[in-house]
């Protein structure tokens, strides 16, 4: 099949070779990575990926793969002869390579020959069930590891999830633990919030139901936050927020990693009163390393451990927040 060919049979066979569901989110997807004015350039994509692959059966997840290389096209300008020329020197989605490799089983007829070599670039592909590759999983070597990553001990479910999804699941941890837990909340307002006078009802467990309106936004700070106004059950409430539309002229500071014993992070919004150490001291557990004054309350942050001071971060008078990188120490 010729490139008009091939055209004109994905144009025309567009609203049938793609799931109604992926529709929905391939266009949320092509609005996240700027594409929402190309969509219609993004649906042909995805009609011509569709043969390029094989025409492969389209459910989850095979769909997202294939609407993941529409978008890397049209993001990157590429055309099918352009995937096949210049692919050996393309990096392709992970989820592209996955497909290919056979990760997700083998499709009838098996993959294209030639688009599958430009993909794996010499890696092996796998021709039996995935299923059969996969060691048996220590259960409870699992469950102490990701008790490590989350700070808690982790429910079965938990468990299963990070077994199935260990990135996906641990990325899903890290919004709770921002946002805490808004599978509450209804789907327009999970996507795209609330406008202002909006009021909506939150159950958040049986027989207890929040109200909440969205009364008013704040202007602007110079750290790119505002202070966002509500109402709770006919009460008033403000909250602190950052604006991630807002281009501040304040310069973010570096956070700590709460994984990395050898980062130590403000605990608490402040002001540095007095750094005692310096870059290159030998430090023994408890010793003092900085002093910090939060609502006129001071906090000595001290070695956890006996080491050399790697890297100090902050300096006498500097304004932190919670979670911001002071000091590094290695053992």
């Amino acid at each position: 099949m010729n490139k008009a060919s091939r055209q004109e049979f994905s144009l025309v066979f567009l609203f049938f070779i793609m799931p109604g569901g992926q529709y929905s989110n391939l266009q949320q997807q092509a609005k996240g990575v700027g594409l929402g004015d190309r969509w219609d350039e993004v649906k042909e994509m995805y009609s011509l990926v569709n043969v390029m692959f094989g025409d492969i059966v389209k459910v989850t997840p095979s769909s997202k793969v294939v609407g993941d290389m529409a978008l890397f096209m049209v993001q990157n300008n590429l055309t099918e002869e352009d995937v096949l020329i210049k692919g050996k020197t393309i990096d392709f989605p992970d989820s592209v390579i996955e497909l290919f490799e056979g990760f997700l089983g083998q499709p009838e007829g098996g993959f294209p020959k030639e688009l599958q070599e430009v993909i794996l670039k010499g890696k092996e592909a796998i021709t039996v069930r995935p299923g059969e590759l996969l060691e048996p999983v220590d259960w409870v070597a699992l469950k102490q590891e990701l008790a490590k990553e989350i700070g808690r001990t982790p429910s079965n479910q938990d468990v299963l999830a990070y077994a199935l999804y260990p990135k996906v699941f641990l990325e899903y941890m890290k919004k709770q633990e921002m946002f805490d837990d808004v599978s509450n909340l209804d789907t327009p307002t999970f996507l795209f919030g609330m406008r202002l006078g909006e009021e909506i009802e939150v159950e958040i467990e049986r027989g207890k139901t929040l109200i909440v309106k969205f009364v008013s936004l704040g202007e602007p700070m110079p750290d790119g936050t505002r202070v966002v106004y509500f109402e709770l059950n006919g009460q008033s409430r403000q909250v602190l927020i950052k604006d991630e539309s807002i281009k501040s002229s304040v310069v973010t500071k570096v956070k700590a990693d709460t994984k990395n014993k050898n980062q130590i992070g403000a605990t608490m919004p402040g002001t540095v009163i007095k750094v005692v150490v310096e870059k290159g001291d030998q430090v023994k557990q408890g010793d003092h390393l900085i002093i910090t004054e939060a609502m006129k309350m001071e906090t000595t942050v001290q070695a956890p451990f006996s080491g050399t001071i790697q890297s100090i971060y902050v300096k006498d008078g500097e304004a932190i927040s919670t979670g911001d990188l002071l000091i590094e120490i290695s053992k």
